[in-house]
């Protein structure tokens, strides 16, 4: 999955705030739809993530989630739609604010028939990583006017 990145108009410990909401103690009441913590066990969760795919259907991923605050969160597939997925954010000081970057990979296996299906699960992916992006951005920004 192609890397991205975000500039976002605030400090980055607000940012990766915003960003590890879903997997704090006391979770936004909007966001246990979406994310439920399995199990914790210092900076790592275990989380199962709800993801609607299209047709009123929604998928379930199971996945840990390493927190290094404020720097790095990284992703890593142990349920889902195919058999390999780490990805990782990244939060970095600049002039304006905080850098946030995204960088993944997706590994499949079945030769032709799974890469196939790769391709169709990376278009949904890159979807759900454009949008979690996009409400860091808004997420953070609003709590650095705030």
């Amino acid at each position: 999955m192609a890397p991205s990145t975000s500039h976002i108009g605030a400090p980055r410990e607000t940012v990766f705030a915003a960003a590890a909401a879903p997997y704090a103690d006391r979770q936004p009441r909007a966001m246990g739809e979406k994310v439920e913590i399995l199990e914790r066990a210092g900076q790592m969760v275990l989380a199962a993530h709800r993801s609607a795919v299209g047709s009123g259907l929604t998928t379930v991923t199971v996945e840990t989630v390493t927190l290094e605050p404020p720097s790095r969160m990284g992703f890593r597939l142990l349920r889902g739609p195919v058999p390999h997925v780490i990805e990782t954010f990244g939060f970095d000081v600049t002039a304006e604010g905080t850098r946030l970057s995204y960088g993944g990979e997706l590994g499949t296996d079945l030769w032709r028939l799974g890469q196939a299906w790769g391709d169709l699960v990376t278009g949904s992916w890159v979807d759900v990583v454009r949008d979690s992006m996009a409400a860091i951005k808004t997420e953070s920004e609003r709590r650095a006017q705030g």
